[in-house]
């Protein structure tokens, strides 16, 4: 049944994309002047998880990278390169300048020189989570850098340009904004049949299946991958050769719950114990989380960045948060029902 899993993968890119054909020109005219040898303006990409940023991103740098011989590329997920080193060392490791760098004793500020040294091919780096930078004002350094043109991916911009300094906030202030919204039942049904006409067998599952799983997924294309993957793994566990609506139903929950682990995997080790605070308690005031983080961790974060690393695990629906100010109190997020029950 399943004859490509790549596609059933979220980080898949396609060759073609549906319903973000404004966002992709958008993105293309930000990226427009490269071709005429002059420096593309700074594109941040802004919407909730699950609204194809990553692959909008991906896809318009693969098609800049067909009409233009000439461009260097590299994508960096900041969730796991959190670090000023960790970023620096893998735009390196993209134009192939780290074969001497050693992780543990080359100095970051000779990491930055040879950035600026390179004068190679325009060099278009996408910088996925920027928001989780542990610093941003490598960001600034970035935008000094002459031949290295940054896309910006994140979930909210007050979320991001409340952890920026004045120069860097000065600089990406004329960025340009491409917001992203959840996609309705209609655009995820299409996704949805794409991948099957991809990676599946032809005539495996019917439409009312993939609409109940658009459905489902409430706006969120990993959502509604994860649970086509889930419920073609299953059918073809049962080795039968389509896709029921009973097992479409039963892969919802495990569709959710396989992408919320892949999340908690991503958290860093203070947004692990910041996750873990909550999961311990029913429900937990601001004070009182900050309080409890500061004694589990040696080197604790500010309070501005606790609430941010909330804000994220909210996004990503790891937590609820309630409430405003004084009252607000955070609480894990539900689990997905179980249409068994």
């Amino acid at each position: 049944m399943i004859q490509d899993a790549r596609v059933l993968q979220p980080e898949f890119i396609p060759k073609e994309v549906a319903h973000r054909d404004a966002e992709v020109n958008h993105l293309s005219r930000a990226l427009d002047p490269l071709t005429d040898g002059d420096p593309a303006e700074t594109p941040l990409l802004l919407g909730p998880s699950g609204t194809g940023k990553t692959c909008i991103a991906r896809f318009t740098v693969d098609r800049l990278r067909e009409a233009m011989l000439e461009v260097q590329h590299q994508y960096v997920n900041c969730w796991q390169d959190y670090t000023r080193f960790r970023l620096l060392y893998r735009l390196l490791d993209g134009i192939g300048q780290t074969l001497d760098v050693h992780r543990r004793s080359t100095p970051k500020d000779e990491l930055l020189d040879r950035l600026h040294a390179y004068d190679g091919k325009p060099y278009v780096v996408i910088l996925d989570e920027v928001d989780q930078l542990e610093s941003t004002d490598v960001l600034y350094d970035l935008h000094r850098i002459r031949g290295v043109h940054p896309i910006l991916i994140a979930n909210r911009e007050r979320d991001l340009f409340s952890q920026l300094d004045d120069r860097v906030r000065s600089r990406l202030q004329s960025s340009v904004r491409i917001r992203f919204d959840k996609y309705g039942v209609d655009e995820l049904v299409a996704i949805l049949s794409d991948r099957v006409h991809w990676g599946l067998d032809e005539d495996v599952v019917d439409e009312a299946c993939l609409r109940y799983i658009a459905d489902a997924a409430a706006g969120d294309a990993r959502v509604s991958i994860g649970i086509l993957r889930a419920a073609a793994r299953e059918a073809q566990g049962h080795g039968l050769d389509h896709i029921p609506m009973d097992i479409v139903e039963e892969a919802v929950p495990e569709g959710k719950s396989e992408l919320k682990r892949k999340d908690l995997e991503k958290l860093t080790p203070h947004q692990r114990t910041v996750y873990e605070i909550i999961a311990e308690s029913e429900e937990v005031s601001p004070g009182t989380l900050y309080d409890e983080y500061r004694e589990r961790v040696d080197d604790p974060k500010t309070k501005r960045t606790v609430r941010n690393y909330c804000s994220k695990l909210e996004q990503y629906n790891l937590i609820r948060a309630e409430g405003q100010k004084r009252g607000r109190r955070y609480r894990l997020a539900p689990r997905a029902p179980d249409p068994s029950n």
